[in-house]
């Protein structure tokens, strides 16, 4: 059968150059992250022009216990993508329907209880996190505000879940510049036009998000009408939302406590003085420009990886699980080497003073120089994410951080000089790199999906044609 022009949109991963497919889907996710890099700045200089340095650090301590909370949700939206990416391997539409059917009740039931919870909890999460007399009442204002627009937020990625799971990586890129643009015209409306200060900032990115969720639906809705995708919850099957949380869960607490476990570093990096932390920050402009395709990569991997375990493609899966890693490496440590090599002009647009560009440029090359072990770490852990099996990677990220970067940082700065913390960060990827190289070579369950493959390649079995048996 001709494929249609919607069809060919999506990415199918269980043929064609494995390579091109993972860069077809991943430079989307590329522009899409760095769209909400530049949307946050915009948002950030918005506030800080308009509404003073107060009003700034309300919004960045608020917007903490929202983001460490949401972060479960982004778990759980890729345990959905998962499941579905199985699904459409395995040729089985009616199981993609009964997924999205499970994940658009399941934003009803988390999103609207989490908002509720939220707007009267937040007193005692501020409380908590210390928050200053004299941004208090700012503080409180904007978190409840963003707590009201849960509901959107976890609408949509849930919608973005579903729809990288089928292959479509393009359509979640244009609901964020809907969403971006959208939070920017908001902004300049509310906060720099009607003078709302945060609570401005607040209804412009909870409105954003609620438009982005709502598109997404009509999108979902005309594209794919073979899911009979639903505005309202239609039905809930309790075995679809136990798969999905079993998959996503470990993976969002996992980002949860990756959040509280950033927030430990920084606390070391404030006690070195107010120039090493200029120059952290100044650094992390450069690390995170080649994190953003470390991370988009991954989301192939494990996209990739579910679509050819659901259409029981093991020799392809092997191929992949080699070549995607590999390739990301490469392409990571040959970025890294081209920003080491130009680091001081990059670094001398952000700053002047020597002392922080001393410790940014430092910051730099301890990252840059070792960064191709996490994008190996990161796309073998997709990849075994992509097959259902989270609860490796997800206690050897959280060992990572908790056992090896945070306990590394402190005894650099407790016995040796704290403004070297930054190579706490060489000793954790190459850990998790060693970890994910093991899981390949030693694990049973693994080593028993390399052998179907080859069973069933020797066998004469056609791969890549296997359907789940009704």
């Amino acid at each position: 059968m001709a494929q249609t022009k919607d069809q060919r949109k999506k990415v199918d991963m269980t043929k064609g150059s494995i390579i091109r497919n993972v860069l077809l889907f991943a430079i989307p996710i590329v522009i899409g992250n760095i769209l909400q890099q530049m949307y946050t700045t915009v948002d950030t200089l918005v506030v800080s022009y308009y509404c003073g340095d107060r009003s700034l650090a309300a919004v960045g301590t608020s917007a903490q216990p929202v983001e460490v909370l949401l972060c479960v949700f982004l778990g759980i939206g890729a345990g959905v993508s998962i499941l579905v990416s199985q699904s459409i391997g395995a040729g089985d539409e009616k199981k993609v329907s009964e997924l999205s059917a499970a994940a658009t009740s399941f934003v009803y039931l988390s999103g609207i209880p989490i908002a509720i919870i939220g707007f009267f909890a937040a007193p005692y999460i501020l409380k908590f996190m210390g928050v200053p007399a004299d941004v208090w009442d700012s503080a409180l204002i904007y978190t409840r505000l963003v707590f009201l627009g849960a509901l959107g937020n976890i609408g949509y990625n849930m919608n973005a879940g579903i729809l990288r799971g089928l292959g479509d990586s393009v359509a979640s890129l244009w609901f964020l510049v809907v969403s971006c643009a959208t939070n920017i015209i908001l902004d300049l409306l509310f906060v720099a036009g009607l003078r709302m200060d945060v609570a401005g900032a607040a209804i412009a990115t909870s409105s954003s998000m609620f438009l982005s969720w709502i598109v997404s639906i009509f999108y979902i809705k005309k594209k794919f009408p073979e899911l009979k995708f639903t505005i309202l919850p239609k039905t809930l099957d309790m075995d679809d939302m136990k798969s999905i949380l079993a998959l996503g869960l470990p993976i969002g607490l996992n980002n949860s406590l990756f959040s509280f476990g950033h927030m430990a570093m920084q606390t070391l990096v404030n006690a070195q003085g107010y120039q090493f932390m200029a120059g952290a920050s100044v650094a992390g402009r450069i690390t995170g420009i080649t994190n953003v395709a470390i991370t988009a990569v991954s989301a192939a991997a494990s996209t990739f990886s579910g679509q050819n375990y659901g259409a029981r493609n093991f020799d392809r899966l092997r191929r992949g699980y080699i070549l995607i890693p590999a390739i990301n490496g490469i392409a990571t440590l040959a970025l890294g080497m081209i920003f080491i090599s130009f680091r001081m002009p990059i670094l001398r647009f952000f700053s002047q003073d020597e002392k922080v560009l001393l410790y940014a440029s430092r910051y730099v090359v301890a990252v840059l120089i070792s960064q191709w072990c996490y994008a190996v770490f990161n796309s073998i852990s997709n990849v075994v994410n992509g097959v259902g099996m989270v609860k490796f990677t997800t206690v050897i990220n959280l060992m990572m951080l908790w056992a090896v970067r945070i306990p590394t940082a402190y005894i650099i700065d407790r016995f040796y000089d704290g403004t070297y913390i930054m190579f706490c960060f060489p000793v954790s990827f190459l850990f998790g790199m060693i970890c994910m190289i093991g899981y390949y070579i030693f694990s049973p369950e693994w080593k028993s999906i390399i052998e179907k493959g080859r069973d069933r390649k020797d066998s004469g079995i056609p791969l890549g044609t296997y359907h789940i048996p009704s």
